[in-house]
């Protein structure tokens, strides 16, 4: 047992965290007390000061969403303490969208939401497919679209060259260029 210097509470051993240079080896406060300065000290200089949540075993707070989720809607991560993240596994997902998002192409997500209500929800290229994938110019960057994700992978397999475009569409109505002999082994390409 041992008495805390601030709430004058004779507690257990195991209520005081850890001090190497006391000569008890422990705090003088208990870990409520400690807790309870650290909160005033914080709300003093201006920060904010998050309340303690009780959390039920095998779940945990997210900060983010505010929820109480159990371990399994969450990602490990071995350097947390706990092992788990400050955000589930949903807003991180949320999070990693807005950041790509932001990073590659400098837009929101309203900005897109915008881009896909102008193309009336459907890939412009196929008209069929819902737009999902933000479709840009790799030499300039600019954001051309939001297309399907088969729409936007061809026009990458192509090269982003128009003209390989218009030869996949002329190969594809049945006028299939053929080169035309000039001389032995000398081959003229259609123009």
């Amino acid at each position: 047992m041992k008495r805390c210097s601030a709430c004058q509470e004779c507690l257990p051993v195991s209520a005081f965290a850890a001090n190497r240079v006391r000569p008890d080896g422990l705090q003088t406060n208990c870990r409520d007390c400690a807790a309870e300065y650290c909160k005033r000290r914080q709300a003093a200089m201006g920060k904010t000061v998050r309340e303690k949540v009780d959390v039920p075993e095998g779940h945990k707070h997210c900060r983010t969403c505010g929820e109480i989720k159990p371990h399994s809607e969450w990602h490990r991560n071995s350097t947390a303490s706990g092992g788990l993240p400050t955000r589930c596994t949903t807003r991180r997902a949320i999070r990693g969208r807005q950041g790509h998002l932001k990073r590659h192409y400098d837009l929101t997500e309203a900005d897109r939401d915008e881009m896909i209500a102008s193309q009336v929800g459907v890939c412009v290229i196929c008209r069929k497919a819902p737009a999902v994938h933000v479709d840009h110019c790799h030499e300039t960057g600019r954001v051309r679209g939001v297309l399907c994700f088969n729409c936007n992978s061809a026009i990458g397999k192509l090269g982003d060259d128009p003209g390989a475009v218009r030869r996949a569409a002329d190969y594809l109505e049945g006028n299939a260029w053929k080169p035309t002999l000039v001389a032995p082994g000398v081959y003229r390409l259609p123009s």
